[in-house]
């Protein structure tokens, strides 16, 4: 796969206890042997370190690096004939191959290096999307490979062959597809980085430097005072005093003058400025500079999510023209058609589907002033005599024609495995609408302990440490606050500078929302007002207050761990009801259901006393970069701030 250098180490250097011979596999297996029995599988996510302004990836620490991954598409078998595009999404970078021939074995060979963090994501998304579309292409299967599983086998080969998934079934296997994925862990990366560094200017490739040639890699390195003593430098790597400098010797050169005055200031290959001080991220990013630069990559990079790499020339056409952006956090939700979020469990972006339709008359309404005009001039009592009539029409049984349309259009994004009754139980499409999902289903974080908070539904989260901090991240109504939120309950001083967390669920989603925390419903109290819609399309208007203008109930709830917790349940456009399951005077275990939306989307959003509730840190980043996680019920959502000894990862 043009990549020897996983192989050529020698067995001083991979030597075991003993002086036995450890094989790479072995090594990366005992590396990880810490990071398996941990469980960090199934705890919070740190996200993939973008965002930077870096063109790859980001470690903190050395201990995190696990290696430099590299995985190759090598081909698939499909049961037609057709041009076939392969993509590959991995924390919040997505790459694609390009597209077959006409077959229904078409052959990629495709391959991309990336950097593997032990606590980072490790689980790829590869889908197979057919081509034959003109205004977008069909996504046909998709498997999903754990790397440090498949790195960690006791197989000595590197290639596996793995069933395709239909993405409206989980029980149906389309085809399959062949990848081979090996790693070149820390040792295997700093020997071979001078490697890499000298072949930048050896244009004879006899692995020897003139002077002519070092003194150009001196200026490539972006380093002024450096440049002006090419020469010392010069005679210092040429130890044996033979006229040139050999890998060795400028190997050497740079370990040594690392630690007095380090030479590389910018990548020579792409000419990014990079961080004196962090040694390990200069290793990594010029690493994988060098091969994207020595054109042994075939996988085009650049993509935030599968479906948008799969996007053919009217994708490019629409970026041209400026008719959408594409992009993760704030800019999506408010300007464009594409709403990305990260996926807290998978550890990568995933895009929300919404009919395009529908987006455009959402912008037209919620992002102008003439809008929300029209809105104050009785489109507001239209708009809730449309839900009104459409919650009607979806209680009716005619309303059951319309579950199999819905559940294509959100094919790959509902699981009816998980679903407690079949398909034919629900006579309406309310009631598929409201499903419940089998006992298990969504297991609760720290279900034995009350001072763990969870999250209260299947949605898009946002947390943020105080409202102020909301309206600079991501709800723009000027006239947002926790009074408004909460009306005229008589306790809502107490959350006065409180954390807030906000649970935004998408149609799509499972529609029963859960107990965050344990305790005793002190009041439930009903506000009218308006069904605006919750998408991001609205939150973020300047031109209206979704979450205080909205019908809503309050609900108070007393707790040991937390003080006080308010739990808002908001209507939107086409939700007939909240309901809860729940009632005044209720003592409530966290993750306890309850209540549900009827037919819609709709939020929650919690209200933490000040200074009650530390949230995870992986929520709060994403949240800071104005971008919405995705969770499910159960997962944990923060801990206690009066157990600060306590630390839960």
């Amino acid at each position: 796969m043009g990549q020897g250098s996983s192989r050529s180490m020698s067995c001083d250097d991979l030597g075991g206890s003993n002086g036995k011979y450890m094989s790479r596999r072995e090594r990366f297996k005992k590396k990880l042997h810490l990071h398996l029995h941990r469980g960090d599988r199934d705890k919070s996510s740190r996200g993939s370190g973008s965002g930077s302004g870096s063109s790859h990836p980001k470690l903190s620490s050395m201990e995190d690096f696990a290696g430099i991954a590299l995985v190759t598409i090598i081909s698939a078998e499909m049961k037609f004939k057709d041009k076939w595009l392969a993509c590959m999404s991995i924390g919040e970078q997505t790459f694609r191959t390009e597209i077959s021939d006409q077959t229904n074995k078409p052959k990629w060979n495709s391959e991309k290096k990336f950097l593997l963090e032990r606590n980072g994501p490790h689980v790829a998304k590869i889908t197979v999307f057919e081509t034959n579309r003109v205004t977008k292409n069909n996504l046909i299967g998709y498997c999903e490979v754990d790397l440090f599983e498949f790195l960690s086998r006791d197989s000595d080969s590197d290639i596996e062959v793995f069933n395709l998934i239909d993405p409206s079934s989980s029980n149906v296997v389309v085809g399959n597809i062949t990848l081979s994925c090996t790693v070149e862990d820390p040792i295997e990366t700093e020997k071979s980085f001078a490697k890499r560094i000298l072949s930048v200017v050896d244009y004879d490739g006899d692995g020897l430097l003139s002077f002519s040639e070092f003194s150009e890699l001196i200026n490539a390195f972006g380093n002024q005072h450096a440049a002006k003593k090419k020469e010392e430098l010069f005679k210092a790597a040429d130890q044996n005093g033979d006229g040139v400098v050999s890998m060795d010797e400028l190997a050497m050169l740079l370990a040594v003058q690392q630690e007095k005055e380090p030479l590389i200031n910018c990548c020579p290959v792409c000419g990014e400025f990079l961080e004196v001080s962090d040694k390990l991220n200069t290793m990594i990013h010029m690493s994988l500079c060098f091969d994207e630069g020595t054109g042994n990559q075939v996988m085009t990079g650049g993509f935030l999510t599968d479906k948008q790499a799969s996007y053919g020339w009217m994708f490019k056409l629409s970026e041209w023209a400026h008719v959408s952006s594409y992009d993760a956090g704030l800019n999506s939700g408010s300007n464009a058609s594409h709403i990305v979020v990260f996926d807290r469990k998978k550890k990568r972006l995933v895009e929300e589907i919404i009919d395009g339709k529908i987006v455009l008359s959402m912008r037209a309404i919620y992002q102008s002033k003439v809008g929300l005009g029209i809105m104050d001039k009785g489109a507001k009592e239209l708009l809730q005599s449309i839900s009104e009539k459409q919650g009607r029409k979806m209680n009716s049984p005619e309303s059951v024609k319309d579950i199999p349309p819905f559940l294509k259009f959100f094919k790959d994004q509902i699981n009816m495995a998980e679903v407690k009754y079949p398909l034919d139980h629900f006579k309406t499409f309310n009631e598929f609408f409201i499903r419940e999902l089998k006992p298990g289903a969504r297991p609760i974080a720290y279900a034995g302990r009350d001072d763990v908070a969870v999250c209260a539904a299947d949605c898009r989260l946002m947390a943020f440490k105080t409202a102020e901090e909301s309206l600079r991240f991501w709800i723009k109504g000027k006239k947002f606050s926790i009074r408004g939120l909460l009306g005229n309950i008589q306790c809502s001083n107490s959350f006065i500078g409180g954390t807030l967390v906000i649970f935004r669920l998408a149609p799509q989603d499972y529609h029963r929302f859960h107990l965050p925390v344990s305790g005793k419903i002190e009041q439930i109290v009903d506000i009218p007002g308006s069904l605006y819609t919750v998408n991001p399309i609205a939150v973020n208007s300047k031109y209206c207050n979704v979450f205080t203008e909205n019908k809503r109930s309050v609900a108070i709830i007393s707790t040991q761990e937390f003080g006080k917790v308010a739990f808002v349940a908001i209507g939107a456009t086409m939700v007939g009801s909240i309901t809860f399951t729940k009632k005044k005077g209720d003592y409530v275990q966290k993750g306890d259901e309850f209540g549900y939306f009827s037919f819609g989307g709709s939020t929650v959003i919690c209200v933490f006393e000040k200074d009650s509730i530390t949230i995870d840190q992986d929520l709060l980043a994403y949240s800071a970069r104005s971008i919405e996680t995705l969770v499910t019920v159960g997962m944990q959502l923060g801990v206690s701030a009066k157990e600060r000894n306590i630390t839960i990862f």
